[in-house]
């Protein structure tokens, strides 16, 4: 796992370490050879979201994290405690300024299929449970 120090730099970090970049730059979309890892984000609010890294938006300073499942927070701030959701959110998207810290878990070769003819893949949420 990969936890970006840095505050005020923590987007540039990874939209600049996962990615190769071509004569204009990064390509577009931000999120290169990290999409698609395990993410665990700590919100200003200091709440806990784990979700799989879905793109960053340079442009406009944000992460977006699908199949994400928000952990409250644990014992982090003083006074009332948010408790965590039992809902899984689909697809949530933030705000650069406020994310607190950001933890990048590698996705392991094995969690990708093994068929020569894939060149990439990003897996899908979880069947719903009956």
């Amino acid at each position: 796992c990969r936890r970006l120090l840095n505050p005020l730099h923590r987007i540039q970090i990874l939209m600049l370490g996962g990615m190769q970049s071509g004569p204009q730059g990064p390509p577009p979309g931000g999120s290169g050879g990290i999409q698609g890892s395990k993410i665990s984000l700590i919100s200003k609010s200091d709440i806990r979201y784990e979700g799989i890294l879905y793109s960053i938006n340079p442009d406009e300073s944000t992460v977006a994290l699908r199949n994400v499942r928000m952990f409250g927070t644990e014992g982090r701030k003083n006074g009332p405690q948010i408790p965590p959701a039992d809902q899984h959110y689909e697809f949530i998207i933030f705000r650069g300024s406020d994310i607190k810290d950001l933890t990048v878990f590698d996705v392991t070769p094995d969690d990708k299929p093994k068929d020569p003819a894939i060149i990439d893949s990003l897996p899908g949420p979880p069947p719903p449970q009956r």
